[in-house]
């Protein structure tokens, strides 16, 4: 039988071009903290969604960028708000004294307009107080709780974060340092007096 000559021969598939550098730009920046995940996410697509050569190292690039962010955000959590012992129990210490040197002109303005001191610290909240959860919040505890706070009687209170172990009145608290001006009187009370 002779050859049949009508049909032509299939052409030879021509190799499709590589993705254009711009997509290895995007999936490259997804590297940058917090900014990149967007950019890696949009690099995962295009790298999927393309049979174009390179699409599948663009893909894993973008998503290597977005793990980078999980990896250094979870440290820095990690390191700052888990970890004790380390370098941060200083800034911690430091943070939670700043804030209950904060507090104490709150409870006394607290006092001038209400005539007595508050029940307790979510009272300076309310009423216009300004205050949100974060600043009686003690930096400086393991498990997160408010400074302590005590009112006694009427015209006293006691104010301190309790440091690593949690309880009031040990060696690690943190006291206000705070010193009224000259003459002023405020109802804070340094550490309650010893049984004998």
């Amino acid at each position: 039988m002779p050859p049949d000559h009508g049909t032509p021969p299939p052409l030879p598939s021509r190799p499709s071009a590589p993705l254009a550098g711009g997509w290895y730009v995007l999936a490259g920046a997804s590297f940058i903290p917090l900014l990149g995940v967007p950019m890696g996410l949009a690099a995962i697509v295009v790298g999927l969604a393309t049979r174009r050569p390179g699409g599948r190292r663009v893909a894993w690039t973008g998503a290597a960028g977005i793990a980078f962010s999980v990896l250094l955000y979870g440290g820095l959590f990690y390191f700052g708000f888990v970890q004790r012992g380390g370098v941060y129990d200083h800034l911690r210490a430091r943070l939670a004294q700043e804030q209950l040197n904060d507090l104490v002109p709150r409870i006394e303005f607290y006092r001038l307009q209400h005539g007595r001191y508050p029940e307790g610290l979510d009272a300076l909240r309310g009423e216009g107080g300004g205050l949100n959860p974060v600043m009686i919040m003690d930096p400086s505890t393991v498990s997160p709780r408010a400074f302590f706070y005590r009112r006694v009687g009427d015209g006293h209170y006691y104010l301190r974060g309790l440091g690593p172990d949690g309880e009031p009145f040990t060696a690690d608290d943190i006291v206000p340092t705070v010193a009224p001006a000259g003459g002023s009187r405020i109802g804070l009370l340094p550490d309650p007096p010893r049984p004998r």
